[in-house]
């Protein structure tokens, strides 16, 4: 790991709060994410599952968290399990956690080797009534491939078939979408590495330079400042790239007159930040773009002083598309005939701005959480309305993290250059 140590009692309390919510006489099991293979002998780099990290703050492979509130051993209420270490394997792979290091990380005190679990459960999992496995619930979730986590739970449950199995997706889907005031610090250090990369790169765009050049201005800022990397796949798209709305290719030139859109930020202790800002290739934006420019970012601040305590998204989006769609018949794009004779299910504004406004953002760039849930105070969100003109070759996008607060939305990202003006004027520099 590059980041700096994270205070254990995080990982203390987010155990707390997981274990109040536990039927009685219950075990929880959590376990750590596969290095999934390339060719050959190649690996992909490592990347812990995020609820296991939420409550052990290990960041390594072979782990097993185990949690019974209710064990009749005081030090068989937590207990971890890592990859046991040797002289050969950190000479090889580099060095594991020790126990006691293990401890140090996450709080735990009772820590044994993970060639022990299967044991160390059958002695124990006989006296509780209720087991809950943990599996990755999540709406835009596609994975064909067997994880380690599908693994693991189908050999429990193989293994155990009389137990009363529980899911714990809802409950850790309810306590992250809370964010303490170390989430936040951990995340406000993400936006603030993400708003070094995004600052470099105003004096290094000029018409010529290619896409993947932009790339690698950027993980070059990130990863000096302690962050692993991307928080995800980056979009760095020129010109007719930007209607795009996942382009990823990251290989056309730059063009003078075009506007770059960039959908790109840093992670930092596993957190995620999510940014996007548009940047005229010539450092100057046209008249028409700027209109464009102007009508997203006076859509991406009502929109943000939305996100308060009480409201929903859905009732959220719906005011952010009626505020859009105004926008939308400004700029020449929509007439008053095609709203009305839209349908409800797809609104006109949708030809242009097509995908939601808001998403949760923690450990995960799409983070975890109820939509339909009331927004609280600690939720953090994504503001990101656009609008894409493939006729115009023109796609605008602007994108902040906004925390929630009982006196009201806090932008993580409010150092970041926003306005039109200012960028002009510090790629001008």
């Amino acid at each position: 790991m590059k980041y700096s140590a994270i205070d254990s009692a995080l990982f203390i309390e987010n155990r707390k709060r997981f274990a109040a919510s536990l039927k009685p006489n219950s075990i929880a099991l959590f376990v750590s994410n596969d290095i999934l293979p390339t060719n050959a002998d190649g690996a992909m780099g490592f990347v812990q599952n995020s609820d296991l990290f939420y409550l052990t703050g290990v960041d390594q492979e072979e782990t097993i968290l185990l949690i019974y509130p209710d064990a009749k051993t005081g030090s068989h209420k937590e207990v971890l399990f890592v990859r046991e270490t040797s002289e050969l394997i950190a000479t090889w792979e580099g060095a594991k956690l020790n126990q006691a290091e293990a401890t140090k990380v996450s709080g735990i005190k009772t820590v044994l080797w993970a060639n022990g679990f299967d044991a160390f459960l059958k002695s124990l999992i006989f006296q509780a009534e209720h087991v809950y496995l943990n599996s990755n619930e999540h709406t835009r979730r596609y994975i064909e491939t067997e994880t380690a986590e599908m693994r693991f739970n189908k050999n429990i449950m193989a293994k155990f078939p009389l137990h009363k199995y529980e899911r714990s997706a809802p409950i850790m889907h309810s306590l992250r979408a809370i964010k303490s005031g170390y989430e936040v610090e951990l995340i406000q250090q993400a936006c603030n590495i993400t708003e070094k990369g995004f600052r470099r790169l105003l004096g290094f765009v000029k018409p010529g330079v290619m896409e993947y050049q932009i790339e690698a201005e950027l993980i070059h800022e990130f990863v000096r400042n302690r962050s692993r990397g991307f928080a995800y796949g980056p979009i760095i798209a020129s010109g007719a790239s930007a209607c795009v709305l996942h382009y990823i290719e990251n290989n056309k030139e730059c063009k003078s007159g075009d506007v770059i859109l960039l959908d790109v930020a840093a992670e930092y202790g596993n957190y995620a930040s999510d940014m996007t800002r548009c940047l005229p290739v010539n450092g100057k934006f046209t008249p028409r773009q700027r209109q464009v420019y102007d009508a997203v970012l006076r859509v991406m601040k009502a929109a943000t002083a939305m996100l308060t305590v009480g409201n929903v998204i859905p009732e959220y989006q719906k005011a952010v598309g009626l505020l859009m769609e105004k926008e939308l018949v400004d700029l020449g794009l929509l007439t008053m005939d095609d709203i009305k004779n839209q349908k409800p299910e797809w609104p006109a504004y949708k030809k242009y701005f097509m995908h939601g406004t808001s998403h949760f953002l923690g450990l995960d760039v799409h983070d975890v959480g109820d939509f339909n849930r009331k927004i609280e105070a600690g939720m953090i969100f994504t503001c990101e309305p656009g609008i894409y003109i493939p006729q115009e070759n023109l796609g605008i996008r602007l994108e902040n993290n906004i925390l929630v607060t009982a006196k009201g939305p806090q932008d993580l990202m409010k150092n970041i250059p926003l306005e039109a003006d200012e960028i002009e004027a510090l790629m001008a520099k």
